[in-house]
């Protein structure tokens, strides 16, 4: 059986705290190629709110494109969003709680095995840059 395996890499994020934000996501196919990639501003936010943006775009944007996916890593450089979806962290912001139950609606959704891992900042360079882009109106 041929695996299915997606890999996302996610990020938000917030020239000042609440401040302009804007999330990135790109979504990598089992051979590693990138089959699609976003950023896009979402107003006066939290650099919180913005990395959970960036997972729940990027969730909607595979339960609308993508069928049969055995298992998706998501990849994000906030530590405090992967421990909260993976239920290490609780969540106690009442903003955050609401996101928090929005991706975990949009999973039953996907229909996948979704796992989210925390990474260093360096290795989410691609993510980071389409927040930077969106934030200077680049795309």
């Amino acid at each position: 059986m041929n695996d299915k395996t997606f890999t996302v890499y996610t990020d938000g994020g917030a020239r000042g705290n609440p401040g302009e934000a804007a999330y990135g996501f790109i979504v990598y196919d089992q051979n590693k190629n990138i089959i699609f990639r976003e950023g896009k501003k979402i107003g006066i936010s939290t650099n919180n709110t913005a990395e959970y943006m960036g997972v729940i775009s990027a969730l909607s944007w595979i339960k609308d494109n993508l069928k049969k996916i055995d298992k998706i890593e998501f990849l994000l450089d906030s530590e405090l969003v992967a421990h909260q979806l993976t239920g290490k962290y609780k969540v106690k912001n009442e903003n955050l709680r609401n996101l928090f139950f929005t991706v975990k609606d949009l999973e039953n959704k996907v229909n996948s095995k979704i796992y989210y891992k925390p990474i260093e900042r360096e290795k989410n360079k691609e993510a980071d840059k389409l927040v930077n882009m969106a934030l200077d109106g680049i795309i």
